[in-house]
């Protein structure tokens, strides 16, 4: 396995010297599209703030399409989230297949519990608009 990290306000999370994990729940509206393809919309993201890292949207399972993803052998650990497993985009005509575009915490560490199952794009391969709600 290999290490993956992908803050600040209220919300839970966790602290080990200077490095700090913070989940807070939001309330933007997070379009993410892949080759031109809406693949999630979710106006309940968690907003995960990591030191060092940029904010991460994680949108909960029911709001991503993944009838257009596969599982992938893919797992890394995170020592300050847990180990994370990783879905691959399928593709269309248009555009390959984009391997371990998302990745989610199935049993994340108890100080970022509400993580949990919820699905997270890198911004790499996904174009993710964040829109602030009123």
């Amino acid at each position: 396995m290999t290490s993956h990290s992908p803050g600040t306000s209220t919300g839970t999370g966790t602290g080990t010297g200077a490095h700090r994990v913070e989940v807070v729940p939001g309330t933007q509206h997070v379009t993410v599209t892949i080759d031109g393809r809406v693949v999630a919309e979710s106006r309940r993201p968690l907003l995960l703030f990591e030191t060092g890292l940029p904010v991460r949207y994680y949108l909960p399972p029911q709001d991503v399409d993944l009838s257009l993803f596969e599982p992938t052998d893919t797992h890394t650990t995170c020592p300050f989230k847990g180990e994370a497993a990783y879905w691959t985009y399928r593709g269309t005509e248009g555009g390959g297949p984009r391997p371990d575009v998302v990745w989610a915490y199935p049993d994340p560490l108890d100080t970022v519990a509400e993580i949990k199952d919820h699905l997270s794009f890198y911004d790499t391969v996904a174009d993710i608009s964040v829109k602030e709600t009123d």
